[in-house]
């Protein structure tokens, strides 16, 4: 249990920077970023895929390539195209807030699992999630942004319920991979995620063929692709491929009640990046919404520690 909570830290710090790049090329629109950073997983997941695809590619059967597609869609494709939405109208710290709801999802859809902590011993630290996503909803709607994010309450409203589709799409992926890689427990951790990549990598180009076309405005020419591409690979390595690799090791480990709650991190590295990008410290109900939220999960995890202790003689 303690290597899978390491695990699921660890993908956290990664997941974190991709609320950041949204903010930081804001330029480039939430479908180019899409299809920018799933084009690059999948061609540096294909190269390392290709020595095993030998051996692996015969391993697999129709069940696992539809679960590949509709995983890379749900939890890859959609939910970054969400998240980049919201980022882009109401900033990293709301959106990554927003999706920390999704330990509360996970859990509950977890719950009635084998060996699984019941609900009831989870009231309160579910119930303290909540009421810090709340918290944060009220300061989106009541704050003054920065220039450059949505200023109209409809605009801020939009980019919320973007931020809630990211969540909804996140969870049922989080729950389907958990799943699935329980199922085919014959497949490493490693391997299920170069598949994802390719799978994914494959989607987004199709993606991008189908809706972003040749442009050759002044204003095209000059945004910074050079940095755009680095970008992209940076996180395709980073947060796509090692990152989702550490996510499957960790949800190995954990029961799904626990492995949903170690998904907070994600939120509290990407929270820690858009403060020091902005150079400022979280305003009151930001900092009640963080406070709830750690409070939750710390609880929720030392529920399922005390439940899963070995008893001693005594």
């Amino acid at each position: 249990m303690f290597a899978g909570i390491v695990y699921g830290v660890m993908a956290g710090a990664l997941w974190g920077v991709i609320f950041l790049v949204p903010r930081v090329l804001s330029m480039f629109s939430a479908t180019e970023l899409m299809v920018g950073r799933y084009v690059a997983y999948g061609l540096v997941s294909l190269l390392f895929l290709l020595p095993v695809a030998r051996k692996l590619l015969p391993r697999l059967g129709r069940r696992d390539w539809l679960t590949l597609l509709w995983l890379s869609i749900a939890g890859n494709l959609v939910y970054y195209l969400m998240l980049a939405i919201a980022v882009q109208r109401v900033g990293v710290a709301a959106t990554s807030l927003v999706i920390g709801m999704l330990p509360v999802l996970v859990t509950l859809a977890g719950s009635a699992d084998h060996n699984a902590v019941p609900l009831r011993k989870l009231i309160l630290p579910l119930g303290a999630i909540v009421l810090g996503v709340l918290c944060n909803g009220a300061d989106v709607l009541t704050a003054r942004l920065p220039v450059g994010y949505a200023q109209g309450t409809g605009a801020r409203l939009l980019g919320l319920l973007a931020a809630v589709a990211a969540l909804v799409s996140w969870s049922a992926y989080a729950i389907g991979n958990a799943r699935y890689l329980i199922r085919r427990s014959d497949l490493s951790s490693h391997d299920w995620s170069l598949l994802m990549g390719v799978t994914t990598g494959a989607l987004a180009l199709l993606t991008g063929l189908a809706v972003l076309g040749p442009t050759s405005t002044p204003e095209e020419v000059a945004r910074p692709w050079g940095g755009f591409v680095l970008a992209m690979f940076a996180i395709a390595i980073g947060a796509s491929m090692i990152g989702t690799g550490l996510w499957n090791a960790a949800t190995r480990r954990l029961p799904l009640t626990l492995g949903g709650q170690m998904i907070i991190f994600e939120t509290v590295f990407a929270l820690l990046y858009a403060f020091m990008y902005e150079a400022r410290l979280p305003r009151p109900l930001e900092l009640a919404a963080i406070l709830l939220l750690l409070g939750g999960v710390a609880g929720s995890s030392w529920v399922h520690a005390v439940r899963h202790a070995p008893e001693h003689p005594g």
